[in-house]
C-alpha cells in the first residue's frame, strides 16, 4: 500500500512577510527558509511574498539579500520570492496583496495555507491586524480543513500588562488561539529543549532538583554589542522588556517547571505557564531591594536616544518561585548590553556540604554547580570537588564538561529553522501562550511601576557601568549581600 502523503507534500503554502526588507527578514527568516530549502524541508509548493514600504521589483527584492545570493542553491530558491510594495496604513496595498494571493490560489487550488509573519516593529501590529480584518485578508481560501490561516508575531508582545491584553484582544477578534504563533526564538534553542530531556530523562538529577539540595539559581544573558542603531526601538523599551520579560522568563520556566504529564504541546505549555504564574511578585515599593537597572556609559549619545534617557541597558532581578519544589530558593537573573562577551547560561548552585567532613582542610567557596550553556558553545558543565594530587589532603573544583558540537558533531540548527518547521506543522509547543505572557507581564509591570516611582525621587540616580564590564556595582551588591557571587562562564 502506498504511504499516505503528509500535509506538506500535498498542500501549498504561501508566507507573507510584513516588513520584508527589515533586519529580521534579512538576518533570520530568509536565511532560515533558504537553509530549509537546501535541506529539502520546505513544503513542495511554497511561496514567499515580501510586503514593505520600499519601491522594489521582484528581482530587486531577491538581490536585497546580499549575504545569500552567491550561495549554492540561491538561484533556484529565489524564484519562490516575490514582492508587494505597500504602506502598512494603505488599504489599497492590502487589496493588491489579496489579488496576488488569489493568483496563487488559482495555481494551487483550494489546498493552500496562508502564513502571515509580522516581522515589523511592534507599533505596526495594530494597523496591520486592523486591515487584515477589514479586507478579509485573514480569512484564507477554500473549504479544505488544511486551509487555516496562521498569524506569526515576534516579541515583545506589548509594553506592559495592559498593552499585552489589548494585543491579545486584537488578535482574538480575527484569529483563534490555535492560529496564533507568538515567537520567542529562545524556545527554539536546542539547549532550552534539551533541558527538559536532561532533567526528566536522567534519574540522577530529578531527586536533587529541589530546595533540599539547591542553594540558588543564576541566569545570565550577556551581549557584547550595544543597541546597534536601534535607538528608536530600544529607547523607552529597555532591557527588562526586550529580554527579561520573554527570554529570561522562558529559561526560568525550563529550569523550574514540573514534569509535564506528557510531551504533548499543551502539557508542556501548561507546565511552563504554572511556573511563571508562581513567581512571587516584586511590589513597586520593593524594587530597590530586589532589582537593579543600569545604563552603559555613552548610551545617551547613541543615535535616536533621548539625551536624558533613563532606559536601562542592564537589569538584574532577584525573585522567588513559590512552588513546593523551589520555595525559598532565590533566582538571580541578569541581562545586559556592552558586556565583556556574548554569553547566555544557567547555573544551578547546589548547597555546599563539603565543610561538614572536610572543614579542617578547607573547602572551595562554591562547590557543586551545574551550568547549562545556551550560547555560544552550547553544552553542559558539572563542577565537582576533587582531591588535589599531593601528599596532604587538599580540595579543589574540577569541571566535567560536554559540548553539543563535540559530542554530536556539526553545527546546532538555528532556532528559526525549528520554529518555521513547527509553524508549517501547526505545532505550538515552542510558542508562547496567552496565559504565559500575561503572567510574565504581571510580574514585569510591577517592576516597571516601581522604577517609575524611583524616577520621581530626587535621591535616585541611574547606575552607570563601563562598556565591557559586567554591569554596575549595584548588581554585585544585589547578590553579594546574600553571601553569594555572580558566576562568570
Amino acid at each position: 500500500m502506498e504511504k499516505p502523503k503528509n500535509k506538506q507534500e500535498t498542500c501549498a503554502y504561501v508566507m507573507v512577510i510584513f516588513g520584508a526588507t527589515g533586519d529580521l527578514a534579512l538576518n533570520k527568516l530568509i536565511p532560515s527558509l533558504f537553509s530549509l530549502f537546501n535541506q529539502k524541508k520546505l513544503p513542495v509548493n511554497f511561496s514567499v511574498i515580501g510586503f514593505s514600504r520600499r519601491e522594489m521589483t521582484d528581482s530587486q527584492f531577491r538581490n536585497h539579500f546580499e549575504n545569500l545570493k552567491n550561495k549554492k542553491g540561491w538561484d533556484k530558491f529565489s524564484k519562490i520570492l516575490s514582492y508587494q510594495k505597500g504602506d502598512f496604513q494603505d488599504k489599497n496595498a492590502y487589496l493588491e496583496l489579496i489579488d496576488k494571493l488569489e493568483l496563487l490560489d488559482k495555481k494551487y487550488g483550494d489546498c493552500i495555507t496562508r502564513l502571515f509573519y509580522l516581522a515589523t516593529p511592534p507599533q505596526n501590529y495594530d494597523v496591520i491586524l486592523d486591515f487584515m480584518e477589514d479586507t478579509k485578508l485573514s480569512k484564507g481560501v477554500g473549504q479544505n480543513t488544511y486551509n487555516q490561516t496562521k498569524i506569526i508575531i515576534e516579541k515583545p508582545f506589548g509594553k506592559d500588562l495592559d498593552t499585552a491584553k489589548a494585543l491579545d484582544q486584537k488578535l482574538y477578534k480575527t484569529f483563534k488561539e490555535e492560529q496564533i504563533f507568538r515567537v520567542d526564538h529562545y524556545l527554539g534553542k536546542e539547549t532550552i529543549q534539551n533541558m527538559l530531556a536532561f532533567r526528566f530523562a536522567n534519574g540522577i538529577f530529578e531527586p536533587v532538583w529541589n530546595n533540599k539540595f539547591i542553594d540558588h539559581v543564576q541566569i545570565t544573558f550577556a551581549e557584547s554589542k550595544g543597541i546597534d542603531g536601534r535607538g528608536k526601538f530600544f529607547d523607552g523599551v529597555g532591557i527588562l522588556r526586550d529580554v527579561a520579560q520573554n527570554h529570561l522568563m522562558q529559561i526560568l520556566a525550563a529550569v523550574a517547571m514540573e514534569q509535564p504529564i506528557s510531551f504533548e504541546r499543551e502539557a508542556i505549555r501548561d507546565a511552563r505557564a504554572k511556573v511563571i504564574e508562581a513567581i512571587r511578585p516584586v511590589e513597586p515599593k520593593e524594587v530597590g531591594e530586589y532589582t537593579v537597572r543600569g545604563q552603559y556609559e555613552g548610551y545617551t549619545g547613541e543615535k535616536d536616544v533621548e539625551p536624558d534617557s533613563k532606559t536601562g541597558t542592564y537589569t538584574a532581578v532577584k525573585l522567588f518561585v513559590d512552588t513546593e519544589r523551589f520555595r525559598g530558593i532565590p533566582f538571580y537573573l541578569r541581562a545586559g548590553k556592552m558586556m565583556p562577551k556574548n554569553s547566555v547560561y544557567v547555573s544551578i548552585v547546589f548547597i555546599q556540604t563539603c565543610h561538614i567532613l572536610f572543614k579542617e582542610y578547607g573547602c572551595p567557596e562554591i562547590g557543586n554547580v551545574l551550568t547549562i550553556k545556551i550560547q555560544p558553545d552550547e553544552g553542559i558543565t558539572l563542577r565537582v570537588i576533587a582531591k588535589k594530587p599531593q601528599e596532604k589532603l587538599a580540595l579543589d573544583t574540577v569541571n566535567m564538561k560536554f559540548t553539543y558540537k563535540g559530542e554530536f558533531g556539526g553545527e546546532i540548527k538555528d532556532a528559526y529553522e525549528k520554529i518555521l518547521l513547527d509553524i508549517f506543522e501547526g505545532d505550538q509547543m515552542l510558542f508562547n501562550r496567552s496565559d504565559e505572557l500575561q503572567s510574565s507581564w504581571k510580574f514585569i509591570t510591577k517592576i516597571l511601576e516601581g522604577w517609575e516611582m524611583q524616577l520621581k525621587s530626587s535621591k535616585w540616580k541611574m547606575p552607570k557601568y563601563k562598556k565591557g564590564t559586567w554591569g554596575p556595582k549595584e548588581s554585585l551588591d544585589l547578590i553579594e549581600k546574600d553571601g553569594r557571587k555572580w558566576i562568570e562562564v
